[in-house]
């Protein structure tokens, strides 16, 4: 299996380049002449088509959301999960694209990736630079604007970084505590993703093949009408995102 990895993976690569390399000047043009609108409809048919170069490694995605109808399409919402590879951002993008996802992320992604960086840094998403803690405020504070006033979805990993084996890390609750306290009126939805971890289980290259990718959407929680404290609030979350993670 790990031989056939190998060039597999550099078909993956060419079709990956490839596609981030074409869509760029669609997201360019449908930005700038079309506006936000455009941009999303074209951001969505690259993240399809990233799904789509994964089923070279014989990747597959179940997305599974029983919860649909409690899921205000009128206000913000924060959407908590486990973070196991970079591989975990286009099946939300795709998935969840109904309700606008926007991300957390280091600012160094914010330049030199075709199309990536350009969608982070014009079609909502926060940069932040994990050096300078400032900023970071700065910055969430101003994506937390951005969101409750869109009425958008803000997704957020509270690990703070991949979990390389899909065990999953403690969640670091600065970055959770700074939005559940900037949207007070947003519902939670937490999210645990299984398998992504195994595109990634030799590293970069070869890549693993088959994985099935796996996203469950679990009961939302309501800011408003939740009783406990933040602590108590982030402490739910966690349990009911990770107690679904495959060991």
């Amino acid at each position: 299996m790990k031989l056939l990895a190998y060039p597999l993976t550099v078909l993956y690569a060419f079709a990956f380049l490839l596609s981030i390399s074409i869509f760029h000047p669609i997201l360019w043009i449908s930005h700038r002449v079309f506006g936000y609108s455009a941009l999303q409809h074209s951001v969505n048919a690259l993240q399809f088509t990233l799904l789509r170069c994964l089923n070279i490694l014989g990747t597959r995605f179940t997305y599974t959301n029983t919860f649909d109808a409690e899921i205000p399409k009128d206000k913000p919402l924060i959407i908590v999960s486990n973070h196991q590879s970079m591989y975990d951002i286009s099946p939300i993008l795709w998935y969840m694209r109904e309700y606008h996802p926007k991300f957390i992320s280091k600012i160094e992604l914010g330049k030199g990736i075709p199309s990536v960086s350009y969608n982070l840094r014009h079609g909502g998403s926060a940069l932040i630079d994990r050096k300078n803690p400032r900023q970071s405020i700065r910055a969430i504070n101003e994506f937390s604007e951005f969101i409750n006033e869109k009425k958008y979805a803000a997704v957020i990993f509270p690990e703070g970084t991949r979990s390389k084996d899909g065990v999953p890390k403690p969640f670091q609750r600065r970055g959770l505590q700074t939005l559940i306290k900037n949207i007070p009126t947003a519902t939670v939805i937490p999210l645990t993703i299984n398998n992504s971890w195994k595109t990634l289980k030799y590293g970069k290259f070869p890549m693993g093949l088959g994985a099935h990718i796996t996203l469950t959407i679990h009961k939302p929680i309501n800011l408003s009408t939740f009783t406990g404290t933040t602590d108590t609030l982030i402490d739910e979350i966690e349990h009911t995102v990770t107690q679904s993670i495959n060991h």
